[in-house]
C-alpha cells in the first residue's frame, strides 16, 4: 500500500531544512551559503521554497543583530534535528551490522563525572577496540540539551531531566559534603548544624547545576530562604566548574557543597578538609540515562551493559567519618 505523504512532506527537501538551519546559525544568507558550499542567491530560493510549503509563515524574526527563528522556526528546527539524528542513526546501524565490535557510540558524561566515569569508558574500549567513542563532556545544562536534540545515546548523570522520555538505571551513591580550607575554625567540630553555615560565603556551580539545586534544597530544610534565584545565600560566589571551586576553597575564598567524588583526592592528600555537618554527607545516585525515541543500537547496548555491571566499581572509595551516618535524599 503507497504511504500517503503530506503536502508539506511532498513539497519539501532536506536541502530546504538544511538552508534554514545554516541560516539560523550563521545568522545571514552569505554566511549559510558559505557553511553549505552554495551560492547565496541558491540558499534564498531554498528558503522561499521552505515558507511556501507551508503555507507563507514567517519562519524568521529579523533583529538588530540578525535574525532568530519564530514559533514556526523553532518547530521546523526540531524537525531537522530529528531528521539529522535518524540519518545518523541509519549510517550507524548499518555500519553495526558487522556486530557488537564496529559502529560509534556518543556519550555525554556530567562534568562532576569526569573523575571517574573515562576509566569505566576505557575498560569497555579495551573490550571491544572496534567501537568508536566519541565522548562530550559537559555541565548540566549542556547535558540535557543535548539528550533533548537526540544528539546523545547514553549520558551519565546525577540529575535526569523530567521532562524528556528517558529510560534511567542506577549506578552508584554519589555523596555530596561541604569542603573548606584545612584551617577552617571549623574544621573538627561535630555534627555542625547546618543552618549555622548561612553566614560563611558558599562557593557555587552556574545555575542549573545539580550542586546548586542540591544547596538549594538543603536551604530550604534548614528553614533558610534563599536570597535569590542567582545567589542563594547573600554574599556567594559563582564559579565556572568543579577545579576552580576546589582551587578557591583551598585558598580560603569560602566553602562549597560539592560531589564527594571530586575532592576525594584532594581530601586524601590533606588540601581539602570535609565539614562534619549534621545530615551529611548526602546521598544522591548516579545516573545512566538514554532517550526512549532514540533506537539503542548493538555498540551502545554493549556499553550499556558494561557501564550497568562494572561502572560502580570505578567509582572513588572514600571513608565515612566515624558517627557520620549518610542520608539520602
Amino acid at each position: 500500500m503507497k504511504e500517503k505523504l503530506s503536502p508539506f512532506a511532498r513539497r519539501t527537501s532536506l536541502r530546504q531544512l538544511r538552508a534554514f538551519g545554516a541560516y539560523i546559525r550563521a545568522g545571514s544568507i552569505s554566511g549559510a551559503a558559505e557553511a553549505l558550499g552554495l551560492t547565496p542567491p541558491a540558499v534564498s530560493q531554498q528558503l522561499k521554497l521552505l515558507e511556501e510549503a507551508l503555507g507563507g509563515v514567517p519562519l524568521t524574526i529579523r533583529e538588530r543583530d540578525g535574525v532568530r527563528p519564530s514559533e514556526a522556526g523553532e518547530e521546523v528546527l526540531l524537525a531537522l534535528t530529528r531528521i539529522e539524528a535518524a540519518l545518523a542513526d541509519c549510517a550507524a546501524a548499518v555500519a553495526a551490522l558487522g556486530g557488537l565490535d564496529r559502529g560509534s557510540v556518543t556519550v555525554g558524561v556530567i562534568s562532576t563525572a569526569k573523575y571517574w566515569a573515562p576509566f569505566a569508558l576505557a575498560a569497555f574500549q579495551r573490550t571491544r577496540p572496534g567501537v568508536e567513542l566519541k565522548v562530550r563532556v559537559g555541565n548540566r545544562q549542556q547535558i540535557v540539551a543535548a539528550l533533548a536534540g537526540l544528539e546523545l545515546d547514553l549520558a551519565i548523570m546525577g540529575y535526569p531531566p523530567e521532562d524528556q522520555p528517558l529510560d534511567r538505571a542506577p549506578l552508584g551513591e554519589h555523596p555530596h559534603v561541604i569542603v573548606a580550607p584545612p584551617d577552617h575554625p571549623r574544621v573538627g567540630e561535630s555534627a555542625i548544624p547546618f543552618a549555622s553555615l548561612a553566614s560563611e560565603r558558599f562557593l557555587l556551580r552556574e545555575l542549573g547545576s545539580g550542586t546548586r539545586i542540591l544547596l538549594r534544597r538543603l536551604l530550604e530544610q534548614a528553614g533558610i530562604r534563599p536570597a535569590s534565584d542567582e545567589l542563594v545565600l547573600p554574599g556567594a560566589m559563582e564559579l565556572g566548574s568543579n577545579e576552580t571551586i576546589k582551587q578557591a576553597v583551598m585558598a580560603g575564598m569560602g566553602i562549597a557543597l560539592l560531589s564527594a567524588h571530586t575532592v576525594a583526592t584532594e581530601v586524601q592528600d590533606g588540601r581539602l578538609a570535609v565539614l562534619d555537618v549534621e545530615g551529611l554527607p548526602i546521598v544522591r545516585t548516579w545516573y545512566l540515562v538514554r532517550r526512549r525515541d532514540r533506537r539503542i543500537l548493538p555498540a551502545a547496548l554493549a556499553l550499556w551493559e558494561h557501564l550497568l555491571r562494572e561502572g560502580p566499581s570505578f567509582l572513588p572509595k572514600l571513608p565515612n567519618r566515624e558517627g557520620t551516618r549518610p542520608r539520602v535524599d
